[in-house]
């Protein structure tokens, strides 16, 4: 299974980034392959529609599980319809290491 994290750099030290839409990255973690693959969000400066621009991005690389701080109002029905699971983690000082972790165990 593959899970997004919204994360603020390109490294399993940077931290989760509070915002979906607009992260500046998408951390790829492959739980079978235990392999991790980092995406720049190309829509984090749209004018609008980066939420649901991301969920599309996401979807194509068959996500079934995406980890963020936030998740803006538009995308949550989206992510729904798409069986795409949700998690919301308030801890802006968490890396993505210790998501990893923690969704392992």
């Amino acid at each position: 299974m593959k899970i997004a994290i919204t994360s603020t750099g390109n490294t399993l030290e940077s931290h989760i980034d509070q915002r979906f839409g607009r992260c500046a990255y998408f951390v790829i973690y492959d739980m079978d392959s235990k392999s991790t693959t980092y995406i720049p969000n190309p829509h984090k400066e749209a004018m609008e529609g980066a939420g649901p621009a991301s969920v599309q991005l996401l979807a194509e690389h068959e996500v079934k599980k995406i980890v963020s701080g936030d998740f803006g109002i538009k995308v949550k029905p989206l992510l729904d319809s798409l069986k795409v699971q949700m998690i919301v983690v308030k801890d802006k000082n968490k890396t993505i290491s210790e998501i990893i972790n923690s969704l392992e165990s």
